[in-house]
C-alpha cells in the first residue's frame, strides 16, 4: 500500500532532456519550476446498514515558499469543510454523513499547483544570516510514537556525531550515517511505517524509515527535525498515475533556517547524495507535516501515524473500506524559470 514511485535516471545526455529537470547548482541559476493539475479522489464504500456517521478527512496541500496552489477545488455529493489542526497547521477536508443511505461517500480534490526546486547549502552565512526562531520550534526536537528519543538512540547520536563542533557537522554526519546503513527495500512486511527501531535493526525500509531514523538521530544530538510528506511527481512523465507517497524532511539551524534533506532519493541515485543534502528538487507536492497527527475536527481513534491517505471512520470506528487514487497532468513541457 505505501508505494513510492519517484525514479532517478542517469542522463547520458544533458542536451537530451529538458532543461528542468536537471537541479540548478550554479550560484544565482533560476529554480527549475512544474506547473501540473493534481486530482486526488477517496470514497468510502460499503457503509454498514444502520451506520449512524461517517466521518472522512483528507489532508490539503497549502502554500509556502517552494509550492503555490493556484486553483483548488473539492466536491462531493456530501458537505464538506476545510479545517486547521491546532499542533502543526495542516489544513484538512472533512465531510460528514448522518445516517448515510447512498453505498458510497465520494470526495474528489483538484489542485492546480506551481512546485519550485529548493536548494539552501550556503551553510557559511549561518552566524549572519537568520531571524526570529520558529514558535514552535521545541516541537521539532521532541520524539514521536514511533521515533523515541531513548538512550540507545541518544548514544548512537553521540557516536555518529562524536568530534563534530557545528550542527551543520553533526547534520551531515547523520545523513551520511543514514545513507551508508540504510538501504531503499520494500521487500515483505515492517517497512514503511517510519519506526526508528525497525531502521536500525533491519537496515532497509522506505523513504519513510530513512527519515524517521533522520529525524530521531538529529533530535537527540539537539537539531530540530520535522517530517513532510505528499506526493513524487515521475521525472520521466508529464501526466499519469501517482502510486504511492513520498515523504522527506528538514532540519533546522540556529540563525539559518530551515534546511531540506532526502535521503531515500539520495541512496537511489548516487551521482545526487551531495545534491539531497541541502536540497528538494520540483518533483513533488507536499500535504502535510509532522507525525502524530490529530486530525480537525478530532478523530475518535488514535493521533495518525501520519497523514497523506484519506482516513474513515463509521460510528466513531476507523473504516478500512476507503478507494483512493491520485493523478497528474503537467502543464505543458516543463520549463526552466529562464524561459527556456
Amino acid at each position: 500500500m505505501k508505494a513510492h514511485i519517484f525514479r532517478s535516471f542517469l542522463f547520458l545526455s544533458i542536451a537530451a532532456v529538458p532543461a528542468v529537470w536537471l537541479h540548478s547548482d550554479a550560484p544565482g541559476a533560476p529554480a527549475p519550476k512544474r506547473t501540473f493539475d493534481l486530482t486526488y479522489t477517496a470514497e468510502v464504500h460499503e457503509v454498514p446498514a444502520g451506520t449512524k456517521q461517517v466521518d472522512l478527512w483528507l489532508p490539503y496541500p497549502q502554500n509556502d515558499d517552494y509550492q503555490k496552489i493556484l486553483k483548488a477545488n473539492v466536491t462531493s455529493p456530501f458537505a464538506t469543510r476545510i479545517a486547521t489542526e491546532s499542533q502543526y497547521g495542516n489544513k484538512i477536508v472533512h465531510v460528514e454523513v448522518k445516517n448515510p443511505a447512498a453505498g458510497a461517500i465520494p470526495v474528489t480534490m483538484e489542485f492546480t499547483v506551481e512546485r519550485s526546486e529548493r536548494v539552501q547549502k550556503d551553510f557559511k552565512e549561518v552566524k549572519a544570516a537568520g531571524g526570529a526562531a520558529p514558535a514552535n520550534l521545541q516541537r521539532w526536537l521532541q520524539p514521536d510514537h514511533l521515533v523515541p528519543l531513548d538512550q540507545r538512540i541518544r548514544e548512537m547520536s553521540a557516536e555518529i556525531t562524536a568530534g563534530r563542533k557545528t550542527d551543520v557537522e553533526k547534520a551531515r554526519a547523520i545523513y551520511d550515517y543514514v545513507l551508508a546503513n540504510m538501504k531503499y527495500d520494500k521487500s515483505g512486511t515492517g517497512w514503511g511505517n517510519g519506526d526508528i527501531y525497525w531502521a536500525c535493526d533491519a537496515k532497509r525500509g522506505n523513504c519513510t524509515d530513512f527519515h524517521a531514523l533522520f529525524i530521531g538521530l538529529a533530535r537527540t544530538a539537539g537539531i530540530p527535525a520535522k517530517f513532510e510528506i505528499g506526493f513524487p511527481l515521475p521525472a520521466d512523465k508529464h501526466d499519469g498515475e501517482i502510486a504511492g507517497y513520498h515523504c522527506w524532511a528538514e532540519f533546522y539551524l540556529n540563525g539559518y533556517g530551515w534546511v531540506p534533506v532526502d535521503i531515500s532519493e539520495a541512496w537511489k541515485d548516487p551521482a545526487r547524495r551531495e545534491y539531497f543534502f541541502g536540497a528538494h528538487d520540483a518533483n513533488r507536492v507536499q500535504f502535510s507535516i509532522g507525525r502524530d497527527v490529530t486530525l480537525a475536527p478530532p478523530q475518535a481513534g488514535p493521533p495518525l501515524n501520519y497523514f497523506i491517505y484519506p482516513y474513515a471512520e463509521v460510528d466513531g470506528k476507523a473504516f478500512t473500506q476507503v478507494n483512493k487514487k491520485f493523478g497528474f497532468h503537467e502543464h505543458g513541457a516543463m520549463q526552466a524559470a529562464a524561459g527556456k
